[in-house]
């Protein structure tokens, strides 16, 4: 059996990447997977804000296992056009860090089609001596489409409420091992499931249970779609697929961030939004120590992801977090290891085929 990524996941992968799909306008990128993922899935299931579920059958009906990724991208959305220069002023989908934006190009979707702007601020050559020490924010930035009015931006088709995502092309580097490009967060993770049910279908792998494979969304605004999607799967167990801030940046001091890229996927042991089930932890530091796939131990105390929302689902569900040690995530390009996502399609694959009844009801016993 082979566990390579071949040049069609790597060609699906560019696509969900370079797609528009910031949070609340993800139609894009779900789209996409969905054609995709046809041809692997035994059924299609959605909610109803966007988040789209594909069935893989077991030997058994239960335990429900759902692997869940985010697809929306942090962006923007234009809050207001200059009525003498045309310049966009913008709100954030997500959370961005003010250092990363000036300069950076982005895409304007409006509804005569898609616009290059780009984000600027007031130059530095008539800026006070004080004012060029204190850090640009962003209200005092926007976005230049190249209109010199307001009447011009409207004919443009640019309105209020239009999205906007990075321009970012998809990359590979050091000889096809590091991808380079925006969206890894948490496009990455849906690849990941999509992986693994293709797998599992084309190779016939037996798993005694219903895996339920999301793309969510709205994760970046407040994990919007894993609540609807936890409602949709009713899941008896989850493992939510992320990506890991990489420790391996200078400045960083190893009980920040203790993930490094390149050194395997990660377990979250801890974040702001769940302490993960701790049987349920154990099993998988067990079953990758078993299957040879190096794991790396992490913390994120100041972020969240989906299972915040999957682990209260009704009476409580079981959950972990596996991610993907990134650089740079929140930005408009961030770094990650081709090997770490292949070695966490292993793992998770292999955890599929062992997640049978008793021991999903072995996790909460008392």
């Amino acid at each position: 059996m082979s566990y390579m990524l071949d040049e069609k996941a790597i060609s699906i992968l560019k696509r969900m990447t370079e797609s528009f799909g910031p949070s609340g306008f993800e139609v894009e990128t779900a789209r996409i997977i969905k054609d995709y993922m046809r041809e692997y899935t035994d059924d299609i299931l959605a909610d109803k804000l966007g988040s789209v579920v594909y069935v893989a059958k077991g030997s058994e009906e239960r335990p429900h296992v759902l692997l869940a990724g985010h697809i929306d991208e942090v962006g923007f959305v234009v809050s207001g056009i200059d009525e003498k220069t045309g310049f966009l002023t913008f709100n954030p989908l997500g959370g961005w860090w003010d250092q990363v934006l000036l300069s950076q190009r982005v895409i304007v979707r409006t509804s005569k089609g898609d616009i290059m702007g780009v984000i600027a601020a007031k130059p530095p050559h008539i800026l006070t001596e004080e004012e060029r020490k204190k850090v640009i924010t962003k209200d005092q930035m926007f976005i230049d489409i190249g209109a010199t009015s307001k009447e011009e931006a409207e004919e443009m088709g640019v309105k209020i409420g239009d999205p906007v995502v990075p321009w970012s092309p998809f990359h590979l580097i050091r000889n096809g091992k590091v991808a380079m490009g925006k969206a890894f967060d948490d496009r990455i993770g849906a690849f990941i499931m999509m992986e693994v049910i293709r797998r599992i279908k084309e190779n016939g792998i037996e798993h005694p249970n219903t895996i339920y494979g999301a793309a969510t969304v709205q994760e970046e605004v407040g994990l919007r779609g894993a609540q609807t999607v936890a409602h949709l799967v009713d899941p008896d167990v989850g493992i939510v697929l992320e990506v890991d801030i990489s420790g391996d940046v200078p400045g960083i001091k190893p009980f920040q961030a203790p993930a490094k890229m390149g050194k395997g996927p990660s377990l979250i042991t801890f974040d702001r939004s769940m302490i993960p089930n701790q049987p349920l932890k154990e099993f998988v530091i067990k079953t990758a120590e078993e299957i040879g796939v190096p794991l790396q131990l992490s913390q994120v105390p100041r972020g969240g992801t989906d299972a915040g929302k999957i682990h209260l689902h009704r009476i409580g569900c079981p959950s972990v977090v596996i991610s993907i040690p990134t650089r740079h995530i929140h930005s408009h390009v961030g770094l990650l290891s081709l090997e770490d996502v292949e070695k966490a399609i292993k793992l998770i694959i292999e955890l599929v085929r062992r997640l049978d009844r008793r021991t999903v009801e072995r996790f909460t016993a008392i």
